[in-house]
């Protein structure tokens, strides 16, 4: 017999049951009279009020303590964040004003069904008002209030406030969607770029990102929030489609995510993930297994993460808006952003729909001539010749011709400002082919653009007497001319230091 069958039946004989109790009831009552059956009630009903208030009260001193250990702000769980601190008194003076109040009423509720119960020759009073009883039911609350405004405004003004233009802080922006987050940290350059709306193409463009702002170029978007210890944070928080709410509980932080209204939050981390794990080790509420199906799992405090959940019922799939949130030291903060890629240059550069299709941007400009600094040092450190040889990996010329595109002038332009800084370095300038073709003619167009990229530096002011350009054909294969790689590998323009 299933489950749902048994408490079906369960529930009907219970109705039966109950139906039964009033029908005896009613035939106690027609026996012995109305009036006694009431009264008697009445003293049941007291006392069933009165062991129900003392279960309650009890029940709920036993839950405080029993769950403290699990509650936010409690046992293990202090606020992993600067503002933290603050909300938390907050909430405890509001529960001490209050919880007092919480008990003495239920007290008095539960009391006074047993003491002022129904019973023969008792009648009630009536008093129509009381003016000194509610001048202190009036005033005593009305004060307990303004102190409670005013420490939380105290709060409000501490946490809410922004950062100044000149600060060091981390500024990172969460978009809500049904039912996501999106994450967006900024680049290199530590700009968010602009988004727009109505740019957004699911696929391509999923935040709606201005490629024509640069400071976009760079942006990323990590699958986890990522963030060092005790560097203030800043989120830009705002929503696509319904309200969201933004809410890291271990951090206090809570904003809504409004479509069409930016908010934000500034925060800082004082705990890294690990601390925390190793505060919640102290515990024995978290040494039980982390599933309770496998006795083998590891404890419960090793496997414990930050979140980020969504506060605000957004749909039916409201449970599944959860991020993994992971606050670490400033070193790993580094290391992980360096390992992390512009979303742009991973999915959009290049693509029919990238505005700067054929154009070389800064940032890549940037990054090219970086990565020739760094040959350029390795080769002059060398002292093996086959070692001082540099490839040219951007420069590139027109199918079957020794012409130079137009993007491959500034790879030699860094050649050019490296050999005018360093006047005595001399070098050869090689052309190669892969064995495709025929020999001769192969041998021809690597002396062509060897001369090609010669004729380039000699135009841009370096002396004949500093270079010599040389054609190798096939005969200097770096790769295999089996494979479409290996022969794209074959052909290639480098230059060799001779003298430095």
């Amino acid at each position: 017999m299933s489950t749902g069958l048994i408490i079906i039946g369960c529930i009907i004989l219970i109705a039966i049951v109950v139906v039964q109790i009033g029908k005896v009831t009613e035939l106690a009552a027609k026996i012995r009279g109305e009036e006694a059956v009431q009264y008697a009630n009445n003293r049941r009903a007291g006392i069933l009020f009165l062991i129900f208030g003392i279960v309650f009260l009890v029940g709920c001193f036993w839950s405080m303590w029993h769950y403290a250990p699990y509650m936010l702000g409690y046992g293990p769980h202090e606020a992993a964040s600067e503002h933290g601190g603050s909300l938390d008194s907050l909430f405890n003076q509001t529960m001490w004003c209050t919880y007092p109040v919480f008990v003495l009423t239920h007290i008095a509720l539960f009391w006074f069904a047993y003491k002022y119960q129904g019973k023969k020759g008792k009648t009630a009073s009536f008093i129509s008002h009381d003016n000194k009883l509610e001048v202190i039911w009036t005033a005593i609350p009305a004060v307990v209030m303004c102190f409670l405004v005013v420490q939380g405004l105290v709060a409000w003004n501490d946490v809410m406030a922004d950062v100044n233009p000149d600060d060091d802080i981390t500024e990172i922006e969460v978009i809500g969607q049904q039912f996501l987050w999106h994450l967006r940290y900024p680049g290199p350059d530590g700009k968010l770029g602009a988004r727009d709306f109505k740019k957004i193409v699911p696929g391509q463009n999923p935040l709606g990102q201005d490629w024509m702002d640069e400071n976009n170029l760079d942006d990323f978007h990590p699958s986890d929030i990522v963030l060092p210890v005790g560097k203030p944070v800043r989120v830009r928080i705002t929503a696509m489609d319904v309200l969201h709410s933004f809410f890291l509980p271990h951090f206090r932080v809570k904003m809504d995510a409004v479509p069409g209204m930016p908010t934000y939050f500034v925060f800082t981390p004082t705990k890294t993930t690990e601390e925390y794990r190793q505060m919640l080790k102290k515990y024995p509420e978290y040494q039980v297994p982390s599933d309770p199906s496998d006795p083998k799992s590891p404890p419960l405090w090793k496997t414990f993460e930050y979140e980020l959940a969504c506060a605000e019922l957004c749909g039916k799939g409201h449970f599944s808006m959860k991020k993994l949130v992971k606050i670490v030291s400033e070193d790993e903060y580094k290391a992980w952003l360096a390992e992390q890629n512009s979303y742009y240059m991973g999915n959009v550069r290049g693509k029919d729909y990238d505005p700067h299709k054929g154009e070389l941007l800064g940032m890549e400009i940037k990054q090219r001539r970086q990565e020739f600094d760094s040959a350029i040092k390795k080769a002059l450190a060398a002292e093996v010749p086959a070692e001082k040889v540099i490839r040219f990996n951007y420069v590139t010329f027109q199918t079957g011709s020794a012409k130079l595109t137009p993007l491959s002038h500034y790879e030699l332009d860094n050649l050019v400002s490296v050999m005018k800084a360093k006047p005595n370095m001399t070098i050869e300038v090689a052309g190669h082919t892969d064995n495709t073709g025929n020999t001769d003619s192969n041998q021809t167009l690597s002396q062509a653009r060897a001369q090609a990229v010669y004729d380039y530096l000699l135009a841009h002011g370096i002396a004949a007497d500093r270079m010599t350009s040389k054609g190798y054909g096939e005969t200097k294969p770096v790769a295999s001319n089996d494979t479409a790689e290996g022969r794209q590998n074959n052909r290639r323009t480098e230059f060799q230091i001779l003298t430095q």
